[in-house]
């Protein structure tokens, strides 16, 4: 009696178990198996294609271009929108500072020279019972809360550069991604004790440390007060020639 033999490319358990341990050889696919792969293969390296060119695109960018993407790409873009996305808060996170923080001379390279890419620092030299110092630490606060993204330290003068003259005190250094942006040293950089909150935000802002919402420097506008309130008490023309008359 002659034994059948087994179709190799029958779908059964044995033939699948010979296959695993190489006893059979691959089983050949089908015209349309062939097909249906090289379709999948396509359509994934058209999505890999669409993410190389936006990949380098902000959210924004993304929302701004969505119109240009076909059914097919929408998959991978949305994939690599919610990538970006996880990115940015992450980023919102880890660079969520939100107050001023006292260093010393030992932390002055950790915190100001690294403190990272894109990171803004303003470092604020001090010593107690100096009144403009205090004032400055308190505006600096505020404006930590307010900026939450810049990095707003703290260190008294003397620890943080030995022997620095307490003549230059009120000191604030900016600093961007380890390199000083600006410098104000002194009471009069910064106009004494009638320094606002809002015209050392303005300050900052000058130099790029923060990004202000007001319009204008308001200082401008205690100065064409003072300017205006001089103009009228000065003597016009025509006083000053009923003077001379009499």
């Amino acid at each position: 009696m002659v034994k059948k033999m087994q179709d190799p490319n029958a779908d059964t358990e044995w033939n699948d178990i010979l296959r695993k341990k190489g006893v059979l050889p691959p089983k050949e696919k089908t015209q349309d198996e062939v097909e249906e792969e090289a379709l999948e293969k396509q359509i994934l390296l058209e999505q890999e294609s669409v993410v190389k060119i936006y990949e380098s695109m902000t959210l924004d960018e993304l929302d701004e271009n969505e119109d240009d993407f076909s059914e097919e790409d929408e998959a991978a873009i949305e994939m690599y929108r919610q990538k970006r996305l996880a990115e940015w808060k992450a980023t919102q996170i880890k660079n969520c500072f939100g107050e001023v923080v006292e260093i010393s001379g030992q932390d002055y390279i950790k915190e100001v020279n690294k403190a990272g890419e894109g990171i803004w620092v303003v470092l604020h030299l001090y010593k107690q019972g100096v009144p403009l110092c205090t004032l400055i630490n308190q505006h600096l606060s505020e404006l930590a809360r307010k900026f939450p993204q810049t990095k707003f330290l703290k260190s008294i003068s003397t620890t943080c550069i030995p022997n620095y003259p307490d003549r230059n005190l009120p000191t604030i250094f900016v600093y961007h991604e380890g390199e000083m942006k600006a410098q104000y040293i002194g009471p009069l950089v910064f106009g004494g004790m009638n320094l606002k909150v809002e015209e050392l935000e303005w300050r900052l802002s000058e130099s790029g440390a923060v990004k202000t919402d007001l319009e204008e420097n308001p200082k401008k506008e205690i100065e064409d007060k003072l300017m205006s309130s001089i103009r009228s008490t000065l003597p016009t023309r025509k006083d000053s020639d009923s003077e001379e008359e009499n």
